[in-house]
């Protein structure tokens, strides 16, 4: 056909859309992938490095074979170089060649990279897991000599030199972690699993810091009690080494080490949009309308590399999580299949394990931010039991909930417990997006039975809680 829906980028956002307008038009779909994994989850990395996911394989959530069987022209190892927003072409390299690829409508799914924010990254033994490869490759490193075989890890997918690499080391004594975020609490739990020894480096002064103060005081509490020792308001300068990693310096402070991951966030991977002459946002990522296409006509956006709008602020916002992408994907897919679909805002709901403990967030939460939002926060934390204090498995759930004084409306909120706290989020987030108020929060008529929750679940304590201070205030 003539008008080809062309994606580049082969994971959540890409093949949403790809598979979505496949199944809803009889277009023709072209997927552009520089890398040979495609489909997977890179939340689960820290999961197969622990160990408690065997195979790298059980990441993907479709293979090459079963894309291809969708009617989606999948190829791997095939670069986007470049954009011709007026040719409506795209420049592709690869198979050993470069050619142009004309699409009648385009999609820009070229997710994030990792941030590297000083030198040393590059050091064996330094790693950013932020993507399949690197996390075969930290497995390997954490097992026995001659016990991984390259060649099986990752179905053939894997750099197979860089495993290998790994694979015939001398496991590490020590884990270095820096950046206490996301990956850096789920790999501390990681490394532990494997007895090392495990630091976690922090610039700040609190873990997790978008969740709050409650709830990256008690995931500090779990690391230390697990042995994890923590540097917090700790700055990282480098890592030194000479070809392989010897240690990380912090000023005049050194920890010698031979694995060290580096998670301090990332950045979007928006350089083929901007050099395309297509609009960036505040943040650096693609600037969307709502239905996901972005300043040039029939060229979208979705991912970790474009924005959305914020459910709290009605702003543009970047939050790269999986859901967002997913569901961005998927509407742009309806979208070029000739159902305008918008792409949805976002609330930055998210939840995150560090040990036993469960902790979750949504909207806004820290002052500051929320009165650069326009609004006067006002909060309350609260600890309340996760079943009635009679049941077994009854623990303590700490929930803060964040509204704005004037209209009582939440604004958002953070928990943290071991017994199913995290999943409580989504009762906030359906709260925040409908824009509900706390005193309507407190109201909500949730379940209760002895098993599952007390009379008064601990949303509805912290919103009784905080409704009360609004009424005083």
């Amino acid at each position: 056909m003539s008008d080809p829906f062309v994606v580049v980028g082969g994971d959540a956002a890409g093949l949403s859309a790809a598979s979505k307008c496949a199944r809803e038009s009889e277009r023709d779909v072209v997927v552009f992938e520089r890398g040979r994994w495609v489909s997977y989850a890179h939340c689960g990395t820290p999961y197969y490095v622990k160990g408690e996911v065997d195979d790298l394989v059980d990441l993907t959530s479709l293979s090459p074979a079963e894309i291809e069987e969708r009617g989606i022209d999948l190829r791997r190892d095939h670069e986007v170089i470049g954009i011709d927003t007026e040719g409506r072409t795209v420049t592709v390299r690869g198979g050993g060649a470069e050619f142009e690829q004309p699409y009648g409508d385009l999609l820009v799914a070229t997710g994030a990279t990792a941030a590297v924010p000083f030198p040393g990254v590059e050091l064996a033994g330094a790693f950013t897991l932020h993507h399949m490869d690197s996390a075969a490759a930290i497995r390997a490193f954490l097992e026995e000599p001659g016990s991984v075989d390259p060649a099986t890890v990752g179905d053939g997918f894997t750099d197979e030199a860089l495993v290998r690499r790994y694979a015939e080391r001398d496991p590490p004594e020590r884990a270095v972690i820096v950046g206490g975020g996301y990956v850096g609490v789920e790999l501390a739990e990681a490394f532990s699993a494997w007895d090392l020894n495990v630091h976690v480096f922090q610039r700040g002064e609190r873990l997790l810091k978008p969740f709050g103060e409650a709830v990256g005081d008690a995931v500090a509490t779990e690391l230390r009690e697990r042995g994890v020792t923590l540097h917090l308001d700790t700055p990282v300068e480098r890592l030194r080494g000479d070809g392989e990693l010897e240690a990380v310096v912090c000023g005049d402070e050194e920890l010698e080490t031979t694995l060290a991951v580096v998670g301090v966030g990332v950045e979007p991977a928006s350089d083929l949009a901007a050099e395309a002459g297509i609009d960036l946002g505040a943040s650096g990522a693609v600037a969307v309308d709502e239905y996901g296409e972005t300043s040039a006509d029939n060229v979208y956006a979705a991912g970790d590399c474009a924005e959305d709008t914020n459910a709290v602020t009605g702003e543009s916002a970047w939050v790269p999580l999986g859901l967002t992408a997913n569901r961005a994907g998927r509407a742009i897919g309806a979208t070029v299949a000739g159902d305008p679909t918008p792409v949805g805002n976002v609330a930055g709901t998210a939840v995150v394990k560090a040990f036993e403990q469960e902790c979750g967030r949504v909207g806004i939460i820290d002052h500051d931010h929320a009165r650069e939002a326009g609004f006067e926060p006002v909060s309350e934390t609260i600890t309340a039991g996760s079943r009635s204090g009679y049941y077994p498995g009854n623990a303590d759930t700490t929930v803060t909930l964040c509204a704005d004084r004037e209209s009582g409306r939440l604004l958002g909120g953070a928990i943290v417990g071991t017994d199913r706290a995290a999943v409580r989020i989504d009762t906030v987030a359906t709260a925040l997006e409908a824009g509900m108020t706390v005193a309507e929060v407190e109201r909500l008529d949730l379940a209760y039975a002895p098993p599952f929750s007390p009379v008064w679940d601990p949303v509805l304590v912290a919103a009784k809680v905080l409704n009360g201070t609004l009424e005083d205030g």
